[in-house]
Parts: C-alpha cells; structure tokens; sequence
C-alpha cells in the first residue's frame, strides 16, 4: 500500500529550515494531469517550501511525486468505498504516530481525521480547507486536548463555514504566475470564455445567455461531472447551445492550452449561482492579463478587485454591461495587482507565518 520515492531534499532560501509534511487524501494523484484543485495546490506549496529551503515530504495517493520525499498510498479513485478510506487513514495514523518526530510543520489538505494521533503533541500543525467546512469534526477535534493547531480556509466566507472552535486564519489559494504568460492586448473580437466543471451552479448557461445578448463568442472549457443530474444538464442546456461557431465546447484543458484560451479571451465569465469558496479559475485568468466579470458570490469580493481586476456584478444584466467595459481593464495592472496577492511565494510565506502571529 505504501510506496517511497526519494528526492532531492536540498533546497535554497535563507531563514531556518524546517522539516515539512504535505498531506493530501489519495483519488487524485499530486500534480493532477487535469482537474484537482487542492492537489494542484499541494503540489505547488511542497515545490515552493523545497525552493525556500525546507525539507520537504508529501504524503499523497499513487503516481504522486515532488522535488523533495514523496510516500504515496491508497487508491486513485474518487469513489472508492468506505471501507478503503479507514484503511487510508489507518495508514496515515501509524505513519504519524511512527514519524511526527521527524517532522516541524505538519501541513495537512487531507482529511481533519488523519491528525487525530498527534492532535495533542508538540509539532505544528495546520488543517487547511478549500471547500464548505463540515463542523462535526471541528467541534469534536476541539473537544479533544490538542496544541499548536491552526485551522485554515481559502477565504473569509469559507473560513465562516467552519469557524466555530478552535485557531481560525484565512490564507488565500495560490497559483505560480510563472507558468501563466501576460497577452497585453486582445483584439475586439476576441472570446469571452468560461472555465469551470460544467455544473448547474457555475453558471456555464448564464455565460452563454451574456455572449450571445452581446454578440461575442464564448468558448467554453471544462469537464461535466458523472452524477446524473450534472449529465442531464450539458445535454439538455449546454449541448444544444454549442454551435462550434459562436459557443465553442473545447473540453477540459491542461495546463498549457489554458494558459493559451485564457490568455486570448477578452474577459473570463464567472456567474456562479453558489458561494465558491475561492475559484481557482479567477486568478488563471488575471495572471494572463484577462479580466474576471463575476458575481458577488461567496469569495467573488475578496478575490476580484473591482475595475482593476474585473468587475464585480450583481445578476445577469450587470454581467452584460460590464462585457461593454471590459476594453477600461490594464491587463498588465490585472495581472500585476493579482501576482502580489496570490502568486504561490506570497501565500507559502503566509502560511509559514502562522505560528509567529
């Protein structure tokens, strides 16, 4: 079940270094080849503490791997049972009751269940969540006796979630703008697009209302889920609208062709009809210049800054108008304003941070 791969475990920067687990639940390897939101997020926080320095060891599900220690375990299925799941934290539990000396910072995007066998001992602990926080196991974690535990969320409204007990701090998400190229200008007829799951609540059949009451092409990028009511609904709203000429469907992207779509799209559309903890998405498409048009919706006003970034708008109508304004964004002061609050060394710093509030 469990699987040890070497790395190179110099790193460089100055400051004292640190000996740093990186836990993440298996389903989704660590990098993700397409969709994997927190994985992608791990990954990019286990290469940025190995650049400043710390050793790093990730534990993460099978074809994991990153520039420091990598032990992989479990199984790459999001819907494995139950029953596999106790057996992945019973793996994770001997494995920290068996290492946690050997470690200063425990940095956990896992489950809260796997820190249960060093919830009271003296290593440093942040339990960091990208998604609504399910409050059951924060109130019993803190029931328990517990020490140097932080718990982090991805935004202040995703912190709201779950901040009922316990040492609560927003860190936002993070990207590497480095792999994200800045397009300066784009071209009048250029694409709106939309990028996201293809799910009722983010808002594909809004995005695609805006583009043809304002008469620009939309190109859509995404992957549709396997539940049946996501199913029915690309082929009974999206599907139909896909002309290949005005609404363009280009399936989910790695990471190269997103840089390229969203780096040509005069804005990305963002008419999400649920609070979104973050939305990866959004500062994609700000590290390529492109301006976000969202609506104010869960993290919407702590991520876009309103005429700087994109626009921030309340209902379908507003998205229409501020499509009009896009050409009043920079997009060199999108992408640069964005780069200083989110870029992956910003928000590894702030976390390394914590414990010295």
């Amino acid at each position: 079940m469990c699987r040890e791969i070497p790395g190179d475990m110099q790193g460089s920067g100055g400051g004292v270094s640190m000996r740093i687990l990186l836990i993440m639940d298996p389903g989704i390897p660590v990098p993700p080849i397409l969709y994997g939101g927190h994985e992608r997020l791990v990954s990019l926080f286990a290469e940025e503490y190995q650049k400043l320095g710390h050793e790093v060891t990730l534990l993460a599900g099978p074809e994991s791997h990153c520039s420091g220690k990598t032990v992989t375990f479990g199984t790459n299925d999001l819907g494995r049972s139950k029953q596999v799941r106790f057996k992945e934290a019973r793996f994770v539990w001997k494995y920290l009751r068996k290492n946690r000396d050997n470690f200063d910072l425990i940095h956990n995007f896992g489950r809260l269940v796997y820190l249960l066998p060093i919830l009271n001992s003296p290593v440093k602990k942040i339990m960091t969540y990208g998604r609504p926080v399910a409050t059951g196991g924060i109130k019993i974690v803190n029931s328990l006796p517990n020490r140097n535990l932080i718990f982090t969320a991805c935004s202040d409204n995703c912190v709201a979630t779950g901040n009922i007990k316990g040492h609560w701090e927003t860190v936002y998400n993070a990207i590497d703008f480095s792999q994200y190229t800045l397009n300066y200008k784009v071209g009048t007829a250029a694409p709106l697009m939309f990028l996201g799951r293809l799910d009722r609540i983010k808002g594909a059949h809004t995005a695609i209302d805006a583009a043809k009451a304002t008469n620009n092409q939309l190109v859509i990028a995404g992957n549709v889920s396997h539940t049946e009511e996501d199913q029915a609904y690309f082929k009974t709203v999206i599907e139909p609208q896909i002309d290949g000429t005005q609404i363009k469907y280009v399936g989910p992207l790695n990471d190269a062709e997103k840089n390229m779509q969203l780096g040509q799209a005069q804005a990305l559309l963002f008419p999400i009809e649920w609070d979104e903890p973050f939305g990866m998405v959004m500062i994609e498409a700000m590290a390529c210049g492109t301006p976000v048009i969202a609506f104010r919706r869960g993290s919407v006003p702590e991520v876009v800054e309103n005429g700087i970034t994109g626009f921030i708008v309340d209902d379908a109508a507003g998205l229409q108008q501020k499509i009009a304004e896009i050409d009043t964004i920079d997009r060199f002061l999108c992408r640069k304003t964005a780069m200083e609050r989110f870029n992956a060394e910003v928000i590894a710093h702030n976390y390394l941070q914590l414990f010295n509030k």
